[in-house]
């Protein structure tokens, strides 16, 4: 299976995927970021396929589909999101229903969306986590490949807790990658 990361921001996860030995055959960004630095040291293409606008006049379809032709412009198999910021519409499910990856720092379904660490210390939840998943077309559903828990401290601040999980979730998601790689396919 030809792999595909979509990354945003700092690249730690693809980092980690690429550390692994993960063999990755494009890293595509929306923006400017380390993570094509990250694929540059690794020796991976990065194509930038940039989001050019974050108001109401951005068309997410048809960004969507520019990402999608750059994935097939690859042949890529499998669609591992490693950090993407951009929600990406329909056309990707419909390229890649079932083989798009996604990690979320949360125990889903428990805290969806963009603010789960905050949101579990605001519920007081003494234990939360990471989850490797299928990502459906809503954000952070679709069936659960994996997860992990992580104890929340007392004195957990976002940054402090979000680390923790990330930690974990440099570990988890290679394992995942690797174990669907191994087998062919992403369902058991």
């Amino acid at each position: 299976m030809r792999v595909g990361v979509l990354a945003s921001g700092g690249g730690s996860i693809l980092e980690a995927i690429l550390a692994d030995g993960i063999p990755v055959q494009v890293v595509l960004v929306d923006r400017p970021c380390r993570a094509t630095e990250v694929a540059a040291a690794f020796g991976v293409e990065a194509v930038e396929v940039v989001r050019d606008s974050f108001g109401s006049a951005f068309d997410r379809v048809a960004y969507t589909e520019q990402v999608v032709d750059a994935l097939e412009a690859h042949a890529i198999d499998l669609v591992v999101m490693a950090g993407f910021g951009t929600i990406l519409e329909k056309p990707i499910h419909d390229a890649y229903g079932g083989r798009i990856l996604n990690s979320h720092p949360a125990l889903l379904p428990a805290f969806p969306g963009w603010h789960a660490v905050a949101d579990a210390l605001a519920h007081g939840v003494k234990v939360t986590g990471t989850t490797i998943h299928i990502a459906g077309l809503e954000v952070d559903t679709g069936p659960i490949l994996a997860q992990e828990a992580v104890t929340v401290l007392p004195d957990d601040t976002v940054e402090s807790l979000h680390e923790r999980i990330k930690v974990v979730e440099r570990r988890l998601y290679p394992d995942t990658i690797r174990q669907i790689l191994e087998r062919g396919s992403v369902l058991p």
